[in-house]
């Protein structure tokens, strides 16, 4: 099955400094151990090629049924140095929400 984890998730974004953070949310517990399988640094990597020019960490929260990302090297350098559109990184959530994921469970 084919899904848009925006069906599944919803997400925060910011930065500090040239990495940009962001927090993916399951919408429901049950939808959480779908991030926790699906969501991993290499899918995420691929999802930002282009943008995320360094390392990916993932950071798992069972208790919020979140997990967090660190996008480093993302920014052009970060709020005060870059003259990317997004400095601060505000939109990673958004584009993360579009990625795709084919997963084998029904929703």
């Amino acid at each position: 099955m084919r899904i848009q984890l925006l069906d599944i998730a919803h997400a925060r974004s910011g930065d500090k400094g040239d990495t940009g953070n962001v927090g993916v949310i399951a919408r429901k517990a049950e939808y959480y151990p779908l991030l926790v399988k699906y969501l991993t640094i290499e899918r995420v990597k691929k999802h930002f090629e282009g943008i995320t020019l360094g390392k990916v960490e993932r950071f798992e929260m069972p208790n919020l049924g979140a997990i967090n990302f660190l996008l480093h090297q993302s920014l052009g350098g970060g709020g005060t140095k870059s003259l990317k559109n997004d400095a601060q990184g505000k939109t990673l959530s958004s584009a993360m929400l579009r990625m795709e994921l084919d997963i084998e469970e029904r929703i």
